[in-house]
């Protein structure tokens, strides 16, 4: 397998400016190397599931964490939870939302869903920044997955 097309960290987020931020935050970790992002719901669904070029099955591996923003176009961020926490080969990737809705709705069915976390995007820059490079290094670095 290339390792070049491994995927480490699979973002779904629409908003240009936070795909820049967080990429920039990663990117000051030595983390962005292996991230790939999908701009809407229903191209995360078909990143794993479907026949997209990138799709799971055609590139082999799967994130090790995926960073899930609820308001997406076309699925939103609940419908693609719930699709990859029902599906065997995907239940076991964590899954951590982040995203603009501090809404307690929608932090409750995040978790009921299945979501490993649930973080709401500081308004500022440096705390978003901080907060995507922490969440990387636990991700990747510090956590345990099972194989």
């Amino acid at each position: 397998m290339d390792p070049t097309h491994e995927v480490e960290i699979l973002l779904v987020e629409d908003n240009p400016t936070d795909i820049e931020l967080t990429l920039r935050a990663l990117t000051s970790r030595h983390l962005a190397n292996q991230l790939f992002v999908c701009r809407d719901g229903a191209e995360a669904i078909d990143f794993f599931f479907g026949n997209a070029p990138n799709a799971l099955r055609d590139i082999g591996v799967t994130p090790r964490v995926i960073l899930l923003d609820l308001n997406l176009p076309k699925v939103d961020g609940l419908e693609v939870l719930r699709r990859l926490k029902g599906d065997e080969r995907t239940r076991t990737i964590p899954v951590v939302v982040l995203t603009s809705s501090a809404e307690q709705p929608d932090i409750a069915a995040a978790y009921r869903l299945g979501a490993n976390s649930y973080i709401v995007k500081p308004v500022d820059f440096e705390a978003f920044s901080r907060a995507v490079s922490d969440l990387g290094l636990y991700w990747l670095l510090v956590n345990r997955p099972p194989h």
